[in-house]
């Protein structure tokens, strides 16, 4: 059994393979996944699970360097860019647009499809090194 608090073992798979500069997007339930990218579908209904809750379990598994959001998260939706600053910590924040968010989303291992419905409640994480 896994020592770590993570139990989704999809989740924990494609984490495990990632190596340095890969990236993994945890999105609401609105964000398009692209067909390339592997979607990781947790959204039960409206809400459940919260962009928040994946984001703390995911960075339990993670180690990352670098974060990237849309510029429109802090305009639309200021408690969710808090809410990603708070649990990242010192971690370097890359504003892009929505539109190129969406673009990144095809170099992704993974999107991580909440049931989270706040506007802009997207986030790239960017794989760092545990040494």
């Amino acid at each position: 059994m896994k020592k770590t608090p993570l139990l989704n073992s999809s989740i924990s798979e494609v984490i495990s393979k990632m190596g340095h500069n890969d990236t993994i997007a945890i999105g609401d339930c609105g964000l398009p996944i692209p067909d390339e990218t592997r979607r990781i579908d947790l959204a039960l209904i409206k809400g459940i699970p919260t962009f928040n809750d994946t984001l703390k379990a995911v960075l339990l598994e993670q180690e990352i360097e670098e974060i990237i959001i849309a510029r429109e998260t802090e305009k639309v939706s200021p408690e969710i860019f808090e809410i990603i600053k708070k649990e990242v910590g010192n971690v370097k924040i890359t504003l892009i647009s929505h539109e190129e968010l969406k673009e990144e989303l095809k170099n992704c291992k993974a999107v991580i499809r909440t049931g989270e419905q706040t506007p802009y409640a997207n986030v790239i994480l960017k794989s760092g090194v545990v040494f």
